[in-house]
C-alpha cells in the first residue's frame, strides 16, 4: 500500500531525502540504528549493512550489485548476537524493533501498527538512493576509495582513539560515565588497560541489538569494591504512573557503590532521547528512588548524563536547557556549571550531510552553524551541600582543551559531545 500509493511515485531528493518529516518518523534512521553495523560473536569485525555510509567493503558499483547484497544481508544472512538472555542467531531483519508513536510522535497511528515493514522498505529506498547518488555525481573507483579512507579514520580508529584518550589523558578520575557505548567498546575497556584501573560497569538489561549503551567506570583505588548494586529497575519503577517515558533499553544505568573511606554513592549514567524530553522524568525518578528507600537515603549522587537539552528550545518538543536547570535546582542539587546554566555553553557542534538518515538533520555545509547541533547538553549533577566545584573543563580536542565554533568529531577526536570533566571537592 505505502509503496504503490505514496513512496513510488516520489522524486528520490525533493520529495524523499529532504522530507524532514519522514527524519522525524525516523523510518529511515530507526532501522539504520539497529543494522547499520552489527557486533556479533565469534568475530572481531562487527557486520556492516551493504550502503554507502558505513564500513561496509563490498562493491557497490552499481545497483543490481547492492540489491543482490542488501537483501542477502536482510533476509538470508542470520547472525549471533550476545543477548540479555544469552546468545541469539537470528536473520537481520527480526532485529528491527518497532517504532513507538509515545517516543516518536510524528508517526501514525497506522504507520506505527506497520513500523516493521514500512522501515524495511524505507531503509532500502534510503539506501538504494545513496548509491545511485553516488554513482551519477561520481565513478565508483573515485568514491570508494575515499569512503575506504575516511572509514578508517573515522570509524575503524573510533574505539581504540576514544580508548586511548581515556586511558592516557582522563586515567587519574574517579568516576567515568559515558552513554551510547557499544558492546565491543564495553569488552575492548575491560580487557585494556583501563580494565587495570576501573572497574568497567554496564547495564544489566544491556542493548546488543541497538548498542547503544550508558557505562560507568570506577576507579579501582577510590572504589575497591566496585558497584554494589544495580538499581536501574528502581528508577525506572519510579517513573510517573501510566506516563509514557521515552527511555530505550540500557539509556540507564544507576548503581551504589562505596568509597574507600565508607562513603556511600548512588552514580548514574543516562543517554536522554534526541528531543530531551526523558531527561526531566529520569531526574526526578533518580531522586524519587533515592528518597523513597531508606538505604539509599545517605547515600552521595553523581549523575552523569547527556540531557539533550537545547539552547532555543521548542515548547512541548525540546527540552530547554535553563528549564532543566531549574528543575535540578528544586530538587536541592547543582551541575558542575551551576546552579544556573549558561544557554550558549556549548558541548556540541556537528551537522549532518544527507548521507545519513535522519534526514530532518541534514543540511548544507555553508548551514553546519546556523543549521546544526551546536547545543549545551552534557551536566555532571550532585547535591548542593555535598560538593563544591573546584574546576570545570569540556574538551573537543582529546588534550583537556575546547575550541569553540569547531565542529566535531575530528580526525583527531572521535566524539560528537565533548567530554565534560569536574573536580568535586567535599564540603565539610
Amino acid at each position: 500500500k505505502y509503496w504503490d500509493d505514496d513512496f513510488k511515485n516520489r522524486k528520490i531528493i525533493s520529495e524523499f531525502m529532504k522530507d524532514g518529516e519522514l527524519g522525524s518518523k525516523r523510518l529511515a534512521s530507526m532501522p539504520d540504528r539497529v543494522t547499520n553495523t552489527i557486533n556479533v560473536l565469534g568475530s572481531d569485525e562487527p557486520v556492516c549493512r551493504p550502503t554507502v555510509i558505513n564500513m561496509y567493503a563490498g562493491d557497490l558499483s552499481t545497483l543490481d550489485m547492492w540489491h543482490k547484497q542488501w537483501e542477502s544481508f536482510m533476509f538470508d544472512t542470520p547472525l549471533s548476537i550476545k543477548t540479555k538472555e544469552g546468545e541469539e542467531t537470528s536473520p537481520v531483519y527480526s532485529m528491527l524493533l518497532p517504532i513507538k508513536k509515545s517516543k516518536y510522535p510524528a508517526i501514525t497511528e497506522e504507520e506505527e501498527a506497520v513500523s516493521l515493514p514500512l522501515q524495511t522498505m524505507c531503509g532500502a529506498i534510503f539506501d538504494a538512493i545513496l548509491v545511485h547518488m553516488m554513482n551519477t555525481v561520481s565513478e565508483p573507483d573515485v568514491w570508494q576509495p575515499l569512503k575506504r579512507t575516511m572509514v578508517e579514520n573515522l570509524n575503524k580508529k573510533k574505539v581504540p582513539h576514544t580508548l586511548d584518550i581515556l586511558s592516557t589523558v582522563y586515567s587519574n578520575s574517579d568516576i567515568i560515565t559515558l552513554q551510547e557505548v557499544s558492546l565491543s567498546f564495553i569488552n575492548q575497556a575491560a580487557s585494556g588497560p583501563l580494565g587495570q584501573t576501573y572497574h568497567v560497569i554496564a547495564p544489566g538489561d544491556l542493548d546488543a541489538v541497538r548498542d547503544q549503551n550508558s557505562v560507568i567506570f570506577l576507579n579501582k583505588d577510590t572504589f575497591p569494591g566496585g558497584a554494589t548494586n544495580e538499581i536501574s529497575a528502581l528508577v525506572s519503577s519510579s517513573f510517573p504512573e501510566g506516563v509514557d517515558v521515552p527511555v530505550a533499553k540500557g539509556d540507564i544505568l544507576a548503581i551504589t557503590t562505596t568509597d574507600k573511606d565508607g562513603t556511600p554513592y548512588v552514580v548514574a549514567s543516562f543517554h536522554g532521547d534526541t528531543n530531551g524530553l526523558a531527561t526531566k522524568p529520569v531526574l526526578d525518578a533518580i531522586v524519587k528512588a533515592m528518597s523513597s528507600d531508606p538505604a539509599l537515603v545517605a547515600h552521595k549522587l553523581i549523575f552523569g548524563l547527556d540531557a539533550n537539552t537545547y539552547e532555543h528550545a521548542t515548547p512541548g518538543k525540546t527540552q530547554d536547557v535553563l528549564d532543566f536547570g531549574k528543575r535540578y535546582v528544586s530538587h536541592e542539587l547543582t551541575s558542575c556549571w551551576g546552579d544556573v546554566p549558561k544557554a550558549n555553553n556549548y558541548t556540541t557542534f556537528n551537522a549532518r550531510t544527507y548521507l545519513q538518515p535522519q534526514l530532518n538533520k541534514a543540511c548544507k555545509s555553508s548551514e553546519k552553524r546556523s543549521k546544526g547541533d551546536v547545543n549545551p547538553k552534557d551536566f555532571i549533577l550532585f547535591q548542593k551541600d555535598t560538593f563544591s566545584v573546584e574546576r570545570t573543563w569540556k574538551d573537543n580536542t582529546g588534550k583537556k582543551e575546547y575550541i569553540e565554533d569547531m565542529a566535531f568529531p575530528t580526525l583527531d577526536f572521535p566524539s560528537d559531545h565533548g567530554i565534560l570533566a569536574t573536580v568535586l571537592v567535599p564540603k565539610k
